[in-house]
């Protein structure tokens, strides 16, 4: 058992961790546990410096310079233990972990031991700079430039201190969450996510449909064969990824749609959303039926086992597609993009898209249709108002000597 001893009628006590040499102290004070290293091997002089620092709070707390109440650390506990447990189902473990690692790696060092109350907006503020100032270097990547938090990953981390600032709330160790928004505010500029246009995608599917029928290695053939179906497949149904990676065979049907008379495929898709439903383009049938004679699977297996992001990469980076015009990175999630982009362009109503890709019209508006000049309407843009009578010019009169010898030369 780790040796203790009492000072100032038990109100500070002198201990030694185990496996340490070096005496600790500690105190409750203003409704919170402190603790402190003395350094010292010897009990004598550990002792000595415990009284002065227990005297030392002590008159920083009549003061009125020493607060109490939770600290950061205590609420950010809180919360993870609540989050996990209220939102069982609703989120997935990946978000609920995205939260965990921006609270470990960031916010904890900077926060911890701050008491909530005495976080701030002018708090919040230095964090911003704080995280600006020390640029992160990408893990597993030695040799590389410095890179700033962009402008999304500083909203997430402050998405997850606000979190944190409820839960205090709602225990009431505050009285209300302060104003944390970005104070230097813009509007933001007109962006667009990555996507293939026409051209670009054409060459993408030749690229996949030439590696399918001749592949660098014979070993790699049925990987082949799949990624090709896969770039067919998600380009003419608008999935997720991760909608993608869940997707069994039976929730995939081949039906003839009675409005259009197309062969199309009826989806049950189960995302971040819950379930919801798609129905596909004709183009994605034949890949369809493509996987199901090359694979012969059950009712539960998976669309696509396994993962095709690394030969997906390999073969964007062979055709110089990696990065679009504006240097933003194209991933599987292009294809979604490319999907609603190529529905735009076709004059598909806004809102039938939205619920065909289990998202929001705002959405689409801001991230798709913001930048295709398809959907300008060039007839309502130049449109001429008819000028009033008034407006007119006047037709010049002549005088009646003047129409006289007119009708004379014409006669």
């Amino acid at each position: 058992m780790a040796e203790r001893h009492k000072l100032m009628g038990g109100k500070l006590h002198v201990y030694k961790r185990k496996g340490s040499d070096v005496w600790q102290c500690s105190t409750y004070l203003n409704e919170r546990n402190r603790r402190v290293s003395t350094k010292h091997e010897s009990l004598a002089h550990a002792k000595d410096f415990a009284e002065d620092w227990y005297l030392e709070l002590r008159g920083k707390s009549r003061a009125g310079l020493l607060k109490g109440g939770k600290t950061f650390r205590e609420a950010a506990k809180r919360f993870e233990l609540e989050y996990e447990i209220v939102t069982q189902g609703e989120r997935s473990e990946a978000y609920v972990e995205s939260h965990k690692l921006r609270l470990k790696v960031h916010l904890l060092p900077f926060f911890g031991n701050m008491p909530v109350d005495e976080i701030n907006a002018g708090t919040v503020q230095e964090y911003r700079v704080h995280r600006c100032q020390q640029p992160l270097v990408r893990r597993g990547q030695s040799g590389t430039e410095p890179k700033l938090p962009s402008r999304s990953t500083l909203h997430h981390e402050i998405i997850t201190l606000r979190h944190v600032l409820k839960t205090a709330e709602r225990h009431g160790w505050i009285k209300a969450v302060p104003n944390i928004s970005p104070p230097y505010k813009t509007s933001g500029k007109v962006s667009h996510r990555a996507w293939f246009s026409p051209k670009e995608y054409k060459t993408l599917y030749e690229a996949t449909r030439q590696r399918a029928q001749k592949p660098k290695n014979n070993r790699w053939k049925w990987e082949c064969e799949q990624m090709h179906d896969y770039v067919l497949f998600m380009a003419n149904t608008g999935l997720r990824p991760d909608e993608a990676a869940r997707l069994e065979h039976r929730d995939v049907e081949i039906v003839r749609d009675e409005a259009t008379g197309e062969t199309i495929l009826e989806i049950e898709v189960r995302g971040k959303r819950g379930l919801g439903y798609c129905k596909s383009t004709t183009g994605a049938v034949t890949p369809f039926r493509r996987m199901q004679k090359r694979n012969t699977p059950e009712p539960t297996d998976l669309l696509f086992p396994g993962s095709q992001r690394e030969l997906f990469n390999t073969i964007l980076t062979e055709l110089n597609l990696k990065l679009d015009r504006d240097g933003h990175r194209r991933t599987a999630y292009s294809l979604r993009h490319t999907y609603i982009c190529f529905r735009l362009m076709e004059g598909a109503d806004i809102y039938q898209i939205a619920k065909n890709c289990r998202t929001s019209v705002e959405m689409i508006e801001k991230f798709y249709a913001a930048h295709l000049k398809n959907t300008l309407d060039a007839a309502a843009i130049n449109v001429r108002k008819p000028k009033s009578r008034k407006e007119r010019p006047k037709a010049k009169r002549t005088s009646p000597s003047r129409r006289t010898s007119t009708r004379r030369r014409a006669a």
